[in-house]
C-alpha cells in the first residue's frame, strides 16, 4: 500500500469514527425497559379508591390493566401514577406494562395484587340486576373525560339552550379525579355571560334503546341552580325537539326548603304536533340532595318508563300508546349543571358560588 492511500484511509477513519462511537452509545442507552416496580396504596376510607405508582428505567409510558372485567379498557399514563376506584370489596390483580418510545420492541410487565375494602356502600348500584346485565359503564376513573364516549357542548346554545339559561358552558369547568366527575358552576364573566359551567353528551357515541340507567350523584344547591341527568333521542339532529323525545332521569331546581330536597322525573314529547310533558317529583324525608350521594334511575321498557331514587320507585308512565312513539328509539345521555333559566329562575343573594355536581358513575343495564 502506498503512502498516499494509507493517509486517505486514516483520514476516512478519523472522519467516521465519532459517528460510530455515538451510534454505539445511543444503542446502549435504549437497550430496553428495566427495573420496573409497581406499588398499590388503598386509601382505606371505604371509597374503593386505590393509588398506583409504577416506575422503570428507560420507560416513558405505562399501561395499567385492572382485570375487573373483560371489557375494562385500562388506563394509560406517562408519569406511572394513576388512581382507580373499585366498585366492590375484593382482591384484584393489577398489571402494568412499561414502554419506551425510543425502542418500541422493548417492554416490561409487572403484576401486583391489591385488597379493597369498600364500605361506602350506601345508595349504590349492584353490578347486575335480576334478568339484566351491565352493558356499559363509566366509573370516571383516571384524570380526564373519556372523549371516545363523551362530547363537550360549548357555549350558550340557542336562546340559552332553549331555556333562557344564564351560563356559558366551558370544558374547563369539568374535572375527573379520584373516581368522580365534577362539574363546577362559577360566578364569572365569560362569553357575554355572568356564569360558567359544563355540559357533556354521548350523542352518536353511546346510544341505548331500553334498559335501566343508573346515575350516582351528589347534587349542588341554591336558588337558580339546575342540575340534570337526562337523555335525548339520538335522531334529534333530523327531527328536532320535542319530536326526538326527552327522558329526564333527574332534574332539581334549587332554592331552599322544599326544593333542594326534591328531584323531578319527566318525559317530553310531541303529541300529534303539540308539545307535551308528563312528570312527578320525589322528596327526601330529611336533609337535601347535597348531603350525600344518591342513585337516580330509570327503568325504560318498550311500553313503560319508571323513575327511582335509591331504588324507590316514585313515577311510572305507560308509553304503549302511539303518542309515545319517540320512546321506541335510541337515546343518548347528558350531564349538565345549568344556572338560571325559565324553570329555576335566576340566582339571588342567597345563592353561594361555586356550586358543584359530583357524579360517581353512570351504568346501563339491559335484558
Amino acid at each position: 500500500m502506498n503512502a498516499n492511500k494509507l493517509i486517505r484511509l486514516s483520514l476516512l477513519f478519523l472522519l467516521f469514527c465519532p459517528l460510530l462511537v455515538q451510534s454505539c452509545k445511543k444503542t446502549s442507552e435504549t437497550a430496553g425497559v428495566t427495573n420496573l416496580s409497581l406499588e398499590a396504596e388503598p386509601l382505606n376510607d371505604g371509597s374503593g379508591l386505590v393509588n398506583f405508582k409504577a416506575s422503570a428505567k428507560n420507560a416513558d409510558r405505562y399501561y395499567f390493566n385492572f382485570g375487573v372485567s373483560a371489557n375494562e379498557e385500562g388506563m394509560k399514563s406517562t408519569t406511572g401514577q394513576v388512581s382507580y376506584k373499585y366498585t366492590s370489596t375484593g382482591t384484584y390483580s393489577v398489571k402494568v406494562t412499561a414502554y419506551s418510545s425510543d425502542n418500541k420492541s422493548a417492554s416490561f410487565t409487572r403484576q401486583v395484587s391489591v385488597t379493597v375494602n369498600r364500605t361506602d356502600d350506601e345508595n349504590v348500584s349492584p353490578d347486575n340486576y335480576p334478568g339484566m346485565t351491565l352493558v356499559w359503564r363509566d366509573e370516571f376513573n383516571g384524570t380526564y373525560l373519556n372523549t371516545s364516549d363523551w362530547t363537550y357542548e360549548i357555549g350558550t346554545g340557542d336562546n340559552g339552550w332553549g331555556n333562557n339559561e344564564l351560563q356559558y358552558y366551558k370544558q374547563e369547568n369539568l374535572s375527573v379525579a379520584d373516581g368522580i366527575l365534577t362539574i363546577t358552576a362559577k360566578r364569572e364573566s365569560f362569553g357575554g355571560k355572568e356564569f360558567t359551567s359544563s355540559r357533556i353528551k354521548t350523542q352518536d357515541k353511546k346510544t341505548f334503546r331500553y334498559g335501566r340507567i343508573d346515575f350516582r350523584a351528589k347534587l349542588p344547591k341554591g336558588k337558580g341552580i339546575w342540575p340534570a341527568l337526562w337523555m335525548l333521542g339520538n335522531n334529534i339532529s333530523t327531527v328536532s325537539w320535542p319530536a326526538a323525545g326527552e327522558i329526564d332521569v333527574m332534574e332539581m331546581v334549587g332554592g331552599g326548603a322544599g326544593k333542594d330536597n326534591t328531584v323531578h322525573g319527566t318525559i317530553h314529547f310531541d303529541n300529534n304536533g303539540t308539545y307535551a310533558n308528563i312528570g312527578k317529583s320525589f322528596t327526601l324525608s330529611s336533609g337535601d340532595f347535597s348531603d350525600k350521594f344518591h342513585v337516580f334511575s330509570v327503568i325504560w321498557e318498550a311500553n313503560s318508563i319508571k323513575w327511582l331514587v335509591d331504588d324507590v320507585e316514585f313515577n311510572t308512565i305507560d308509553t304503549s300508546s302511539p303518542a309515545f312513539s319517540e320512546f321506541k328509539n335510541h337515546f343518548f345521555l347528558l350531564i349538565n349543571l345549568a344556572v338560571g333559566g325559565n324553570w329555576p329562575g335566576s340566582p339571588d343573594a342567597t345563592t353561594v358560588f361555586p356550586q358543584k355536581m359530583m357524579v360517581d358513575y353512570v351504568r346501563v343495564f339491559q335484558k
